[in-house]
């Protein structure tokens, strides 16, 4: 797997909080039944979809209703209601949109079973410093795995960034199962300096 680079900034003597996703390249796609002129949309599936909440998603040649197709917008799972075939888009308002007539699937890519892994996080100054300025790790808490949602988070409380005081750091962070170790995310750190304090 290749892991993501995503840059940051942290806020000194602030909350850090940042959730991510595991998707596989594996695309599932679920037949649509219905769609809603309503507003946040309502999309009805003919069988389970089995979208954990916030999951990301695209709706893909749905007939009548083409305002809601998308090629490049994706749409993210906001709540299930009211049951599991049951989709509602919270960022859409389909009131005005044609009306649905037939046809068409949800498209998303399918989530990576997080059981039996834990997860680990290192902030440095440099790539080659020996020096680890924080370590965040699954079993001190600043990490959590949820493999319900299918998500991993990031914590890092105000106590936490209060003691920070690099300019610019590099981080990483990998899940690991046993030897497996899976590369997730890297980047650059920078730190804004806290001015209510």
């Amino acid at each position: 797997m290749q892991p993501a680079k995503i840059n940051y900034k942290i806020y000194q003597g602030s909350t850090f909080q940042e959730t991510f996703r595991w998707e596989s390249e594996t695309k599932v796609y679920v037949p649509i039944s219905a769609i809603a002129k309503s507003a946040p949309c309502i999309v009805t599936t003919t069988t389970p979809h089995n979208l954990p909440i916030g999951w990301r998603f695209r709706v893909v040649g749905a007939g009548g209703m083409k305002e809601i197709n998308s090629t490049s917008e994706e749409y993210h799972l906001s709540t299930l209601i009211p049951t599991t075939t049951t989709v509602e888009i919270n960022q859409v308002n389909s009131l005005a949109y044609t009306a649905y007539t037939s046809g068409g699937v949800i498209e998303f890519n399918q989530p990576v079973s997080l059981a039996g892994y834990a997860a680990r996080m290192q902030i440095r100054e440099t790539v080659d410093s020996t020096t680890i300025i924080h370590e965040a790790t699954t079993q001190n808490t600043q990490i959590s795995l949820d493999n319900t949602t299918k998500t991993i988070q990031i914590t890092l409380l105000a106590n936490v960034t209060q003691a920070f005081t690099f300019s610019t750091a590099v981080y990483s962070l990998e899940l690991y199962n046993g030897n497996n170790v899976i590369p997730f995310i890297y980047g650059n750190l920078t730190l804004v300096q806290e001015v209510t304090r």
